[in-house]
């Protein structure tokens, strides 16, 4: 293992190469990536990179996001078959028609999209700052929201509005069973209960902090004297536990009986073997269609644009 580490990081030295990895990754993969981070941190750090080549840890979308920002520089992936259930929810031939369908209506497409559907939206938004963006909007803007509808059914909660959803989640985050937590909640009374808003708003009724995985972080960091239950992908234990060795964490129970925690099957695809050959044989790369690439484009800096000007 410590061969394998040391060959990848000689790698990635010799061809200037960025590797970027998800908090939902496995934990050898976060701890050899220059830099970790949700959603919208990985998309900041991506359009301003000076490396040749990019190597996204994440899922396919991500990639797409990097490679349409930075259209210049190879995006690699370790394992192409990463893909991304929420993504997969929302066709682009079905959104595109959805969205002709509602002429007048504001297009705001979640990060967990392709960019075929990034290419009909006007602006993009992470967990990180999907209020924020909708909140930038007059009360009375008219807007299609998709494809997460926990998600868009939060934000309207939040801010009162009355978005039309797409009808998209993410298997992941369907996946917790209130009963369970309910039940973990009573052995640990004293747990503060973290939730992703990509979770059903039953999961959200029982949270304490709702937020990104970045926000849920943040916090943690904020109050390690705390106990956690934390309902979203499991791999953000890993950075938890390492910014705070002696906090307890743990994992919300999924309704799935044959796991005791929520795992996503496609973060878990890459590894370290795959990075390694990868960055050796620069395969695969992640490539976007020039057309749908320059539409895309604009949402993901309309989005980075609104973000940096509210401090996200």
């Amino acid at each position: 293992m410590n061969e394998l580490v040391e060959a990848i990081r000689q790698l990635k030295k010799e061809k200037n190469a960025l590797i970027m990895g998800h908090y939902y990754q496995k934990g050898e993969i976060q701890d050899i990536a220059d830099y970790v981070g949700d959603s919208l941190a990985l998309a900041q750090q991506a359009a301003k990179t000076e490396a040749d080549i990019i190597v996204m840890c994440g899922v396919h979308f991500m990639g797409e996001t990097a490679k349409v920002l930075c259209p210049e520089k190879k995006v690699l992936v370790p394992d192409m078959a990463a893909g991304c259930s929420l993504a997969d929810s929302c066709p682009a031939d079905e959104f595109t028609r959805f969205v002709k369908e509602h002429p007048g209506y504001t297009v705001i497409s979640y990060v967990n999209t392709t960019a075929a559907v990034k290419a009909v939206t006007d602006v993009v938004v992470t967990s990180t700052n999907a209020r924020q963006i909708v909140e930038s909007f007059p009360k009375e803007e008219k807007i299609i929201f998709g494809p997460d509808r926990n998600l868009g059914n939060y934000i309207n909660a939040v801010t009162g509005r009355n978005m039309l959803l797409w009808d998209g989640a993410c298997h992941v985050h369907e996946k917790f069973s209130v009963e369970k937590i309910v039940e973990l909640k009573a052995q640990h009374p004293e747990a503060v209960v973290l939730a992703h808003p990509e979770c059903k708003s039953a999961v959200l009724k029982l949270a304490d902090v709702v937020g990104s995985t970045a926000a849920l972080l943040k916090y943690a960091v904020a109050h390690p004297d705390k106990t956690y239950i934390v309902a979203t992908e499991v791999g953000i234990l890993h950075e938890m536990r390492k910014k705070c060795p002696h906090t307890v964490f743990l994992p919300a129970p999924s309704s799935d009986s044959t796991c005791a925690c929520n795992e996503c099957n496609f973060m878990r695809m890459n590894t370290l073997e795959k990075l390694y050959d990868c960055l050796k044989n620069e395969t695969p790369e992640i490539t976007v269609d020039p057309v749908i690439a320059e539409k895309a484009v604009k949402p993901i800096q309309r989005m980075l644009e609104i973000s940096t000007q509210l401090g996200l």
